[in-house]
């Protein structure tokens, strides 16, 4: 039998079982995850030594370093690696619910509402109020649709077949708004828009840090802790109902964690897309399908796409800074084909 931590409040209300090999799988993505971390912030117009970047660090660089790393890489790069964390766990939770392998926010809608709120802004109010309030104007995007998904599938219930029908339904109908509103919207608000749908986290700020990171920081730990009811769901509704579980009420609750992570990813870092499609099936390689390690697997797999994928857009392709949004969706798109092929009969 494989060995195993097992994690017990005082009163017994959370527990938490993790095995050891998959410890070991998430001990190594943390790892893999600094290593990345540092190689990265060396790379860019300006290459900086690791040496140099440690003394940057330390409060020791030289003004130009400082400003580098503290102002353009840095904040980029956290921004990075959170927005992948979240829609890592997001599409987790998901395919989770759902039990599709194909679920992920890009597919059953959230993303599609949050970036046509988004555009809707950049196209009618750009210029009128302040730039400052489109991360809300894409939360509430994401969050409507969200709700639009969750009440046109309720019938005495929600059922898995019914909430992914519709999100897609809801999903193409968003899609082609969001490509009227960038039709009849100026040129310079159309680039802006197409950007945003993309996915990028050019230009990030450490107020953009500072806006996703307590999503990410209460809402994964709550997924952590909600993982028990995933595996639960995981046997079917009506197993799940006989063994006691409150299935609507855990199933809303879910479906709200995984839409806070990812409209709040996207109102800061636009439209990226596939990697909550991506990051889960990676994980399930790693750790398996016990959604108490997948998640924080899903989690950090998430963080190093976004973050490798934004390495290789500023600075392969120099002087031009490629959307981060291209290389995730021109790896994504083929890997949802082979999932499409491979799942044709199911």
């Amino acid at each position: 039998m494989a060995e195993k931590f097992i994690i017990r409040s005082k009163h017994e209300r959370i527990s938490l079982l993790i095995y050891k090999r998959n410890l070991k799988a998430i001990i190594g993505l943390v790892v893999l995850s600094i290593a990345a971390f540092l190689f990265s912030i060396c790379l860019g117009n300006v290459f900086i030594s690791p040496f140099d970047v440690v003394k940057t660090i330390a409060g020791q660089g030289t003004e130009d370093h400082m400003l580098i790393l503290g102002i353009f890489r840095l904040p980029r790069m956290i921004v990075g690696f959170l927005a992948g964390m979240a829609l890592g766990v997001s599409g987790a939770i998901l395919q989770g619910i759902i039990r599709n392998p194909l679920a992920s926010p890009d597919v059953i809608g959230i993303s599609s509402g949050a970036s046509f709120a988004a555009v809707t802004f950049i196209t009618f109010l750009a210029g009128k109020v302040s730039i400052h309030l489109l991360p809300i104007a894409a939360f509430c995007g994401a969050g409507l649709v969200s709700i639009i998904i969750y009440l046109l599938a309720w019938r005495r219930g929600v059922t898995s077949t019914r909430l992914v029908l519709i999100g897609i339904g809801l999903s193409a109908i968003t899609s082609a708004l969001t490509m009227l509103m960038i039709t009849i919207s100026p040129s310079a608000s159309a680039s802006q828009a197409y950007i945003w749908m993309t996915g990028s986290v050019y230009g990030s700020s450490w107020s953009n840090v500072f806006i996703l990171l307590p999503w990410v920081a209460v809402f994964i730990p709550f997924a952590i802790i909600f993982s028990h009811n995933i595996m639960i769901q995981q046997l079917g509704d009506d197993i799940a109902r006989g063994l006691g579980s409150p299935l609507q009420y855990h199933r809303a609750i879910l479906l709200m964690i995984g839409v806070a992570l990812a409209g709040s990813t996207v109102a800061v870092a636009g439209a990226i897309g596939f990697v909550g499609l991506i990051a889960p099936h990676i994980a399930r390689k790693l750790v398996g399908s016990n959604f108490r390690s997948l998640i924080p697997a899903a989690a950090l797999t998430g963080g190093l796409i976004v973050l490798l994928a934004d390495t290789i857009g500023r600075t392969v392709f120099l002087p031009q800074d490629i959307p981060v949004g291209v290389f995730t969706s021109a790896v994504g798109a083929p890997f949802f084909i082979y999932l499409l092929y491979r799942n044709r009969n199911k």
